[in-house]
Formats: structure tokens, C-alpha cells, sequence
């Protein structure tokens, strides 16, 4: 065989190789390429996040009214002030009470709404895009429509209207906080706006058991229904609803659009971050002791959440447990 054919025949590996050979500069290099994707969303969360919160810690130990570059160092003070204003820890309250009714009522809706949608055999994907449409609408414009159409207090408001075919008076929903029906308009409007997101994250664990499960339910007698519901079903969506229900509980901690535009200005009813505006956007402007609320605020909310997901099992790898 001559040089020349040995030379042609060697080639086209040598071409394969110097293809095969990673390349090299900015497009090639996997450190760029993460800096370059992750970089801006880094940028803004230190300065859109990270460093409001700094600025309300440091906030917090200083005498901070109608000022945010105070001067004058109070230690404690602000938090002493928050955690004995009758204000603030009633707003606690409020949120104890809001909590109570919106958590177990969004948990329960949400899975009768995804055990219902789950078992349709027809038009299941509109049923679930017509209860999950609710969660694109703002906080802002369905508190409006709630307290402006709904269950406006003259009696041309559409609850008062059908309250009246029964011969009942009308209510004034969100005037007289005795009764506290204001509870019954908050409460619904939240129901509406965010059960459907929470069916969705139910329906994909239902959709994540097994069928042999049932099936051997069935063999051992089971009786399809509440029996298979609570002892099939239920256990294989704890992880599920152990999620919701955090959700929930910090959603409903900083609840805020629908308290603010609902009942306004009125004195009752205020959840801890409608308190926290009015103390440090109000008249008193006072930076320094609604910073140390939030952060009070803050603190409450992790223990909460860490001590809700250690009793409830959060995280654990078996299901069983």
C-alpha cells in the first residue's frame, strides 16, 4: 500500500477527532453559561429581596419616624413597643381567626373539587380550566367585586337581593363588625381565588396512586367510597396536603389585598401586614417599629411553618411513616 492511500485513509479519523474535541471560549464554558443564565435573577433578588431586608433589620434598632437614615440607636425599643401594642398583637389575632376558617375550608374545597374533577369521564380539562381561571384574577379587582356587587350593603347588592326574596333584611356585610359578617365576604373571596390552584397540585398527586392499590382493596372487601377514600387515597396524599396547608398558612399570614380593600380604613379586622402599612406608611411613619413588626411577623411565620411541617411529617422519604 503506498504512503498516499495510508495518508487519505487516516483522514477522516483525524478529522473525527478534531470534531470531537470540546470547544472552546465563552459559548463553551459551563461557568459562563450558568453566570449568564442565573446572573440577573441573582442581581435582582440581592437587591429587590435581600437588601430590603437587611435595611428593615437594620432599621429596627434605630429611632426611624418620617426618616429612613435614622441616627439615633434605640437597641430593642421597637420590638419591645410591637409586641405590647394592642394593635399589632390583635391583628395576630385577626390572623388566627382568619386562619381557623380559611385553611381546613381551602383544603377540604380544593379536594372535593379534585375528586370530583378527577373521576369526570367527559370534559375533564374544561371543568379544570374553569375552576382554575379564578386564580388569574387579581386580589385587587375581585375584593372590589366582592364588596361592590356581591355583598354590597344596600340592598341592591346581589346577596341582599336574594336575602330579601326570603323576606330577611338587609346586611351590611362590611359596616358593623357585630355580627363580624365581614368574615363571610373575606373568606369567600379567598375560597374562590385560590381553591383552584390547590386543585390542581391535588389532582396530579391522585393521578400519581397506583390503580393495583384499589384493586387490591377490592379484593380485600373494601367498599369503594369513604372506605377507599380514607384508607387508600387520604394516606397516599399526605405529602400533598401537608404541602397545601403550609401554603396556606403563610398565605394566609400575609393576606393583605382583599383585608386592605375590603373593609378600608375601619379599625377592626386589620391582619398583621395591613397593621404593619398603616404603622409605617400611616401618619405616624414610623420605619423603625414597622420594620421590628415585620420582622416579628417573619420569625412567627418560619415557626410555624417548621413546627406544622414537623408535626405533619414534612419531607420524609416514606410514606408509611
Amino acid at each position: 500500500m503506498s504512503t498516499t492511500t495510508k495518508l487519505d485513509l487516516a483522514s477522516p479519523a483525524s478529522a473525527q477527532a478534531s470534531s470531537a474535541k470540546p470547544r472552546r471560549g465563552l459559548r463553551g464554558s459551563p461557568t459562563v453559561n450558568f453566570w449568564l443564565f442565573t446572573g440577573p435573577f441573582l442581581i435582582g433578588l440581592a437587591i429587590f429581596v435581600y437588601a430590603p431586608i437587611l435595611w428593615s433589620l437594620w432599621l429596627s434598632f434605630f429611632e426611624a419616624r418620617f426618616t429612613v437614615t435614622p441616627d439615633k440607636f434605640v437597641g430593642f425599643d421597637n420590638y419591645t413597643y410591637m409586641l405590647t401594642n394592642d394593635d399589632f398583637v390583635g391583628s395576630l389575632g385577626t390572623f388566627t381567626v382568619f386562619a381557623a376558617f380559611i385553611v381546613p375550608t381551602t383544603w377540604a374545597l380544593s379536594l372535593g373539587l379534585a375528586l370530583l374533577v378527577n373521576r369526570m369521564r367527559f370534559m375533564r380539562a374544561f371543568f379544570r380550566s374553569v375552576f382554575f381561571l379564578p386564580t388569574a384574577v387579581s386580589y385587587v379587582a375581585a375584593a372590589l367585586i366582592w364588596k361592590m356587587s356581591i355583598f354590597s350593603g344596600v340592598r341592591f347588592g346581589l346577596m341582599n337581593t336574594v336575602l330579601g326574596w326570603f323576606g330577611i333584611e338587609n346586611i351590611a356585610w362590611l359596616i358593623d363588625p357585630n355580627p363580624p359578617w365581614y368574615w363571610l365576604v373575606i373568606v369567600t373571596a379567598r375560597l374562590w381565588l385560590q381553591s383552584g390552584f390547590y386543585m390542581i397540585l391535588f389532582i396530579a398527586a391522585l393521578q400519581n396512586i397506583p390503580d393495583e392499590l384499589y384493586e387490591a382493596a377490592a379484593i380485600d372487601g373494601a367498599k369503594p367510597g369513604w372506605q377507599t377514600f380514607r384508607y387508600i387515597t387520604l394516606p397516599q396524599l399526605r405529602a400533598t396536603s401537608t404541602a397545601v396547608i403550609l401554603l396556606l398558612l403563610i398565605a394566609a399570614y400575609q393576606a393583605f389585598d382583599e383585608f386592605f380593600n375590603l373593609l378600608s380604613k375601619t379599625t377592626w379586622g386589620r391582619p398583621p401586614l395591613v397593621e404593619l402599612y398603616y404603622k409605617a406608611l400611616g401618619e405616624s411613619q414610623d420605619y423603625g417599629a414597622g420594620s421590628a413588626g415585620a420582622l416579628i411577623l417573619t420569625v412567627l411565620i418560619c415557626a410555624v411553618t417548621l413546627l406544622q411541617g414537623k408535626i405533619m411529617g414534612f419531607g420524609r422519604g416514606d410514606e408509611s411513616k
